[in-house]
This record gives C-alpha cells, sequence and structure tokens, in this order.
C-alpha cells in the first residue's frame, strides 16, 4: 500500500478489459476492424504462439504484442482511427453498470480518474475522451500515415501499470487511492491503492463520501 498524503486529493485507477469492460477489448477490435479473410491469413502466420497461448504456455503480455503486429502492421492509420472511434462508441455501451456507476461517483466528487490498461491506446483514446477521463495504456507506433505494427511502450501490464503510473503522478500527493481490477496482471497496480478492489473477489465496492461526510 502507497503511504498516506497529507493533501485531500484522491485518485481512482480503473483497468480495462474484465473490470471495467466486462469483455476482452483487442480481440473484439480485430474482429470489429479487419476482415475474416485477414484475420485468418494473418492468425495461420503466428499460429504456433497462439496455440501456445490458450495452452498457457505463452503469456498474454507477450502475446498481444505479436498479435498486434500480425494483425495491424502496414494498416492505414487514418483509416483504422475512424474505425477505432466507431468501436469506442459501441463499447461505451457495454460497461459494466456497477463499476461504470462508480467511476461517475469518483467523477462527482472530484477525484482524478485514470484508465490504465495493457490494452491499445487506438480505441482507448477515444473512450477516455467520451468519459473525460486520463489514459495510460500501451501506445502504438504510426509513420507515414500507417501503423507499424510496432509499439512506443511496453506492454502496459503487470508491473508496467505500477511503473507508468508513477511516471505520469506523484502519489505522494493522494491521501486516497482506489484501483479496480480483475486479474494478476493487475496486481501491481492494486498493491499502491489504499483501497483495492479485485473483481470475481471482493463482494462489495468501496464506499465512497464526499469531503463533507468524511469530516462529519
Amino acid at each position: 500500500m502507497h503511504a498516506s498524503s497529507k493533501t485531500n486529493k484522491t485518485l481512482a485507477l480503473f483497468d480495462f478489459d474484465g473490470t471495467l469492460c466486462p469483455k476482452d477489448s483487442f480481440t473484439g477490435f480485430i474482429f470489429y476492424a479487419l476482415s475474416k479473410r485477414h484475420i485468418v491469413k494473418q492468425g495461420l502466420k503466428i499460429l504456433p504462439w497462439i496455440q501456445a497461448y490458450y495452452l498457457n504456455i505463452y503469456p498474454a503480455h507477450a502475446m498481444r504484442p505479436k498479435l498486434y503486429q500480425a494483425m495491424f502492421g502496414q494498416a492505414d492509420a487514418k483509416q483504422i482511427s475512424a474505425i477505432a472511434q466507431q468501436y469506442a462508441e459501441k463499447l461505451i455501451v457495454e460497461l459494466n453498470p456497477e463499476l461504470y456507476q462508480q467511476l461517475l461517483q469518483h467523477q462527482a466528487l472530484g477525484d482524478d480518474v485514470v484508465l490504465i490498461s495493457a490494452s491499445l491506446d487506438l480505441y482507448l483514446q477515444p473512450i477516455c475522451q467520451l468519459l473525460n477521463i486520463a489514459l495510460i495504456c500501451t501506445e502504438t507506433e504510426v509513420k507515414q500515415g500507417q501503423l507499424t505494427g510496432q509499439l512506443m511502450t511496453p506492454d502496459c501490464s503487470a508491473e508496467q501499470k505500477a511503473i507508468r503510473l508513477q511516471q505520469h503522478y506523484p502519489l505522494q500527493d493522494y491521501q486516497k487511492i482506489y484501483a479496480y481490477g480483475n486479474s494478476h496482471e493487475d496486481l501491481a497496480m492494486l498493491q499502491l491503492a489504499h483501497h483495492p478492489y479485485m473483481v470475481g473477489q471482493d463482494h462489495r465496492l468501496p464506499c465512497l463520501k464526499s469531503r463533507q461526510q468524511q469530516r462529519a
């Protein structure tokens, strides 16, 4: 747990896939943005890694960059961006209702809210613009109008979540830190929080109080 601070600021951290979003948004984006023919063709090129992933031999943090490169390398950035905007608007109405309400309550209290995810900036950026929250995620590279298939940052999971978070936010400035996750990839982030919540394990969301209620 992060050390307490003397300030009154509160930070709320939300994982995306499996937490705020009930499904695997990256796989969903592949099928939303690309033709089945392209997916099958490119998937066959990395089939051994896909099989190893589903056998729990090849880790998710290594599989995501390989899958992204295979599927989106040399794609037209402007075209994918337009599709990603549409996909973001679709995902917004599919968010976990309970956690979405928790996010809105954090916003109503004036808390700093951050989405921190291993998923891609391509569609998470427009989602965060729609939600009016900050974003830390896996960032993709664009050169000469094309997606290169490479990432500009490491896969933003596990320890990278804690590292990236602390690069962007002085945690000592926050009196309270809330974190919401759903898997082992969120543990490093949850360990920084005063009030961690793990989907599927914790049965009750943290109770949020206004500044006036806290002083009462």
